[in-house]
């Protein structure tokens, strides 16, 4: 698919996918890039709403400048963590910044919010400091969740891990055997217990392992995800998060209505996105496997 409209860049969608549409909480996931956008707007995704999540952005290159309702503008550089909750509704763009560097290179994620929280107020928070976990032959920057007692500040609600794996030769990586994972290369070509890992799959590690061994030749990162299953029943169309159908078509209506649900995005150049028509069977609450 194309990020920013017909003249946009290539995206991978890595969850859901065949098979699988979860990894703990963690129920999307996009990468891009690295993709050159010198002489470009880059990306530019207009206001539209989102409801029942929370959205990750994490680069490795390049900048993102966040907008929402909240009165939120902020700009995101790599090595820093924009996280915003959507609770019962919250509407966002992202675009490129008018200067900019030639290259975009990222990963946009979402965290499906559990049945307790899922209407709570929508929220943003920037994170320009996260902890990292000195490794031997390694770093692990905690992005979400807890990492070998090292826990990040950004707010969750599940049990769950989110990292970047920096590697120069050969780790045992520690793992919960609570939780289940998976790996995806952003750069290099390491290996995940033997099997080489390029970048572009998301390697399903499953549940109950205390370690996996990862090994490069040269330089290597990877993105860590992982979390207790999360059993919960959803229903997931276009920027939502739901429980059934009949929530999904009040969501899509409050936001072609324009009601003080998704507020209004205020900054961005260019009209909101219209939603999508409903389909016309029922969407059907899924699990996280297919």
């Amino acid at each position: 698919m194309a990020l920013g409209g017909p003249r946009g860049f290539a995206v991978t969608r890595l969850l859901p996918a065949k098979g699988r549409r979860m990894v703990g909480a963690w129920c999307f996931l996009d990468a891009y890039g690295p993709v050159d956008i010198s002489g470009t707007p880059g990306m530019r995704v207009a206001p539209h709403p989102h409801t029942g999540l929370q959205t990750v952005t994490w680069l490795l290159s390049g900048e993102v400048l966040h907008r929402d309702i909240l009165g939120s503008v902020q700009e995101i550089r790599p090595g820093q963590l924009n996280l915003m909750t959507a609770g019962r509704g919250i509407a966002h763009s992202e675009e490129t910044p008018a200067e900019h560097s030639p290259v975009l290179h990222g990963v946009q994620l979402w965290v499906a919010l559990p049945h307790a929280v899922r209407d709570m107020a929508p929220a943003f928070a920037h994170h320009a400091d996260l902890p990292v976990v000195d490794l031997n032959k390694g770093t692990v920057t905690v992005l979400m969740g807890t990492f070998e007692g090292v826990t990040s500040p950004a707010a969750t609600h599940t049990p769950l891990i989110g990292a970047e794996l920096a590697i120069t030769g050969e780790i045992d990586l520690p793992l919960d055997p609570t939780f289940e994972y998976a790996f995806l290369t952003l750069d290099g070509a390491p290996t995940v217990d033997g099997t080489t890992l390029k970048p572009g799959p998301l390697l399903y590690a499953g549940e109950g392992r205390r370690s996996v061994r990862l090994a490069t030749s040269s330089p290597s990162r990877l993105l860590l995800l992982g979390g207790e299953p999360f059993d919960e029943r959803l229903v997931m169309w276009w920027n939502f998060v739901a429980r059934d159908h009949d929530e999904i078509v009040q969501m899509r209506a409050d936001w072609a209505d324009h009601t003080p649900r998704f507020g209004e995005v205020h900054g961005y150049d260019g009209p909101p996105l219209p939603a999508p028509p409903m389909p016309i069977t029922r969407l059907v609450p899924r699990g996280r496997t297919r």
